[in-house]
Order: C-alpha cells, then structure tokens, then sequence
C-alpha cells in the first residue's frame, strides 16, 4: 500500500518536462547542495537492483580496516546471478571486495561483504538504519545486492541523496572512477560505460533486472561543482545520462566574487602612522554557481586579526575563502594593500637641549 501511495503521489507531482527521457523517474541534482536541477516522478518507489550496492558499499566503509583479510565461505559463491567470481577457501580484504562489488557488481561481493561486517542479517539492518538517518522514508533494502524483492525500493530522489552521501567518502570515490583493478589473477572492469564517454565522469553504478528495468547513478564534476543523475528504468540510460548531465552542468553561470587587486577589508594596525590598512587580492576568482547561490555565499577569511607596525606593502597577509552552505567553493591569497610605516621616535630632553644650545640655524 505505501509503494502504491508513494507512486500515485508522484503522478501528481511529475513535471511537463517529463518526455525529456525515457526513464520512469528520474532526478538530477548538485551533489554538493541537494538542489533539484531537473526531477521527474523522483518520488515513486521502484526496485533500484545493483544501485543498492552504493548502500552497502557506504555502510561497508564505515565498517573500519578495509585491509583486514577473510577466507571466503562457500555460501559467498552461491548467489545468482552478476559475480565477481568468489572462490571458496581464498584470502581477499574488504578493499578487494568492495572493487569486486562497484566494478563489477558482484552480488557474492555484496553477501560476503555482509557477511564479514556482521552478518547478511545484521547488515542489512545497518544498511536501513543509515537510510532512516539520512531521511529517506521511501527506501527498504531486504538485501545488499538488489535482487528482487517485494520489499525492496527506494526513490530516485532517494538514491540521488544517498549517492551524494556516499560521494563525501574518498574512498568511495576513488573505487566508483576507477575503470579497472586488478587482484590477484582477477582484473575488474568497470560496468560504467560513461567514465569513457563523458567528460568529467566520476561513477558510480549501474543496475538490472528483469523487474527493475535498467538503472543508473551517474556523476560528473566540472568546474568545480558536482552533479548527480539517476534514472530508474531507462531503457536509453547512457544517451540519457549524457543529456542530463549537459543540462544540469548549463544551469551554472561563472562569477566573478572578486578581482585582482579588489580591497576585501580593513585590518587593524597598531604602532604606526596609520591606524588600519587595506587587504587587498591577489588574484581574480570565479565560481560556477546557480541562480540565487551568489547571496548564500559566506566569506571566511584566515590570518591574523591584528598587526603591527611596521606593514610591508604586497606581504602576505593571510586568505580569503568563499563557501556554499558550508563548502569551501574556492580562495585567495590576500595580500598588504599599503605600507604602514613606524612613527618618527622621539628626541630625549638631552637630545633637545643639544639642539637648542648647538644645533645649525
């Protein structure tokens, strides 16, 4: 009853764009924010298949040493279907598995995995509690590989937002861009056909079954900012992935936060001939940012609050840095706008009365 209220709700809400793509739902949004760039039935609750293992692979590294080394049991070979090829009896670590699971998509990577963080049972109960504590009220795992089942299902809204999570992982990152590794005799190929086909492609994963339909997570970076796609059920995913991207990346506008040269504040001198002198930039900076970001902008600036005479003109003078919603988006070094000199010291009464009685007229 609650995957059938959840979809008629997103009938609702499904945008006119929706023929753009031949997903049953979709969603496009910046990893870094969560802002919605493009959605389409993003609310309906579908079977995801192996996009789940981005959940387990997210619960898994926060499992501890991921070099820690296990003998593979028999009941980790006998799963059906996508496999990385577990052998009964051999030694492999957790790192190991985890590319045999995101490259590969092995579903005996995803119940050894379970079964050596806790067990399959366990695991799985980890894998939704870390959903529930991410927000996610429309997403059940009954398994860590996404084999159907009844009660398995999440949102495309949902997987956006637990990818995004999984992203700030730089382990997760660098398992999900990595095109092949090799273990052993054993060479992993990524299943992810758009870390070549799209420029600034970083992962992370595909998924199908008969139920669910083709299934795709992807993400790009590019100038600086993060996108996520997801489409559930797309039968064009690659082409579709592709468009995606391209229109969420042409939301962004460059701005200049500020020039070379610009003065970003006054500091404090004291001792001086001065009482305060400007920090200016050294550089021109720009950033990719999304109609309505640029007054969300904070500016952080680091260095010392005060200073002394005397100030030496284009010294360094500390760093300014701009962040989004917490982020650091980009920075620059500051630098003394001005010199500020030490006053003249001074003469003693001695000195006076030598100049008064002895000094040049």
């Amino acid at each position: 009853m609650k995957k059938l209220l959840c979809g008629l709700l997103c009938c609702v809400l499904c945008l006119p764009a929706a023929g753009a793509v031949s997903a049953k739902a979709a969603i496009v949004i910046d990893a870094d924010t969560g802002e919605t760039l493009y959605e389409l039935n993003a609310d309906a609750c579908l079977p995801m298949a192996s996009t789940t293992k981005i959940m387990t692979a997210l619960v898994a590294l926060g499992e501890g040493d991921l070099d820690r080394e296990y003998k593979v049991r028999k009941e980790y070979t006998q799963v059906e279907g996508s496999s990385m090829y577990l052998q009964e009896g051999e030694t492999l670590t957790l790192r190991d598995t985890l590319y045999g699971l995101m490259l590969e998509s092995g579903n005996d990577a995803a119940v050894a995995i379970a079964g050596e963080c806790g067990g399959l049972e366990a695991f799985v109960q980890k894998m939704n509690d870390k959903a529930a504590a991410l927000g996610l009220t429309n997403t059940h795992f009954d398994n860590p590989n996404g084999l159907p089942s009844e009660t398995h299902y999440t949102t495309a809204r949902e997987l956006a937002v637990m990818t995004a999570e999984a992203l700030r992982d730089p382990v997760f990152r660098q398992i999900v861009s990595t095109e092949s590794y090799t273990v052993g005799q054993r060479t992993f190929t990524n299943h992810n056909r758009l870390l070549s086909m799209y420029d600034g492609a970083i992962g992370v994963k595909t998924g199908y079954t008969k139920a669910a339909g083709r299934c795709l997570v992807s993400a790009a970076e590019k100038n600086g900012r993060t996108v996520i796609v997801v489409t559930l059920n797309d039968a064009d995913d690659w082409n579709d992935h592709m468009a995606l991207l391209d229109q969420g990346f042409a939301q962004y506008e460059q701005v200049t936060l500020h020039e070379a040269g610009d003065t970003i504040m006054q500091q404090q001198v004291f001792g001086g001939n001065a009482d305060t002198v400007p920090l200016v930039a050294r550089n021109t900076v720009t950033a990719y940012l999304l109609p309505g970001e640029r007054e969300r902008i904070q500016t952080v600036r680091y260095g010392e609050r005060i200073c002394y005479a005397p100030v030496v003109q284009s010294a360094s003078a500390g760093r300014i840095e701009y962040r989004l919603d917490g982020k650091a988006l980009a920075d620059d070094t500051l630098v003394y706008g001005g010199a500020v000199l030490l006053p003249p010291e001074e003469k003693s009464l001695t000195e006076r009365i030598w100049d008064r009685l002895f000094g040049e007229d």
